[in-house]
């Protein structure tokens, strides 16, 4: 069963490779190339990743699945946005929040590549009440 210790480890590894994935191009990119590099070291590193997945929304039978599509979804567990932009809004904020509550997953991560430090000043992490129902350890 997992547990909110597994959740926790599992967001710190992920940071850490975007850390890397940072380190490594610096800032100024496409969203899409970091997007790339950290679903390859996070596969690399032995973590099932599902890249651009459409999350599923109905509307009284309207289905607007093509409508929303995350960035990551890490041992379908953590959902993972990137960004490329100035300053992270509220609106970045209410799209993984949205995410998040559609896919009833418990935590998510809100990673903004355009910064000096990732750790500092690019990731903001989130978490649901389904994260708060798993066993703490």
């Amino acid at each position: 069963m997992t547990t909110q210790k597994d959740v926790n480890a599992l967001s710190r590894a992920i940071i850490g490779y975007a850390i890397e994935v940072h380190k490594e191009l610096g800032p100024g990119l496409l969203e899409s190339i970091y997007e790339k590099c950290l679903a390859h070291l996070l596969i690399q590193n032995g973590y099932t990743v599902a890249g651009q997945q459409s999350v599923p929304l109905n509307f009284k039978g309207l289905d607007l699945t093509c409508e929303l599509r995350l960035d990551l979804l890490v041992n379908e567990l953590i959902i993972v946005e990137l960004k490329t932009v100035d300053k992270i809004l509220p609106i970045h904020e209410a799209q993984i929040l949205s995410y998040l509550k559609l896919l009833k997953k418990p935590k998510g991560i809100l990673i903004n590549f355009n910064c000096l430090n990732i750790f500092k000043e690019g990731q903001q992490t989130f978490v649901t009440e389904y994260f708060r129902k798993l066993p703490i350890k």
